[in-house]
């Protein structure tokens, strides 16, 4: 598809960031195929996490204790042992700091949007866009309430990362290419 072959050689960590609902796990996903790099989902790793408590991610995210260690301290062992992985995940780029960072931004009622439609099992299940755009705002305060406390980091902030990149109008193989085209 995009993959240059001479680019493989290259020893690379790439992190994702950004909004919910931006499209950082499907491009993570595709981005780590295409390079034929590891994946890994910090949200995959929570969500079971909170499966494992009988809990969806947002009432796992909003328990008092700081549920982030277990995954920080896989986070940061990774990013000092590993090359050659793609890492979806809202601290990722504090807790790997020598990748390419990338931050994906997104209109939130766009976001609300595509997370409606394609709702994981994990997570509440949402009647209407309404709905899921108000607890995605929700679940975003808390993000930057939680790092706030824990890390003094606010996940949210462009400042952190390398390449933003506004997902609102612009199709999965757009942002790919993007993307692609950065870290060549």
């Amino acid at each position: 598809m995009f993959l240059n072959k001479q680019f493989i050689l290259c020893l690379m960590q790439i992190t994702i960031g950004g909004v919910p609902g931006a499209g950082k796990s499907t491009i993570a996903k595709m981005l780590a195929k295409e390079l034929n790099y590891e994946f890994y989902s910090i949200g995959n790793i929570r969500r079971k996490l909170a499966s494992e408590r009988g809990l969806t991610i947002n009432e796992f995210n909003s328990l008092p204790e700081n549920t982030d260690q277990q995954v920080d301290n896989y986070q940061t062992k990774l990013g000092k042992e590993g090359d050659n992985f793609v890492v979806e995940g809202r601290l990722a780029f504090h807790f790997i700091p020598n990748s390419v960072k990338f931050f994906f931004d997104c209109d939130l009622h766009v976001a609300a949007e595509r997370i409606y439609k394609n709702q994981r099992k994990s997570e509440s299940t949402y009647k209407t866009v309404t709905e899921t755009y108000n607890a995605l705002n929700k679940r975003m305060q808390n993000d930057i309430e939680r790092y706030q406390r824990h890390y003094k980091i606010n996940c949210y902030e462009i400042k952190h990362f390398d390449y933003v990149i506004d997902t609102t109008k612009l199709t999965i193989d757009e942002v790919l290419k993007k993307v692609m085209k950065i870290i060549s």
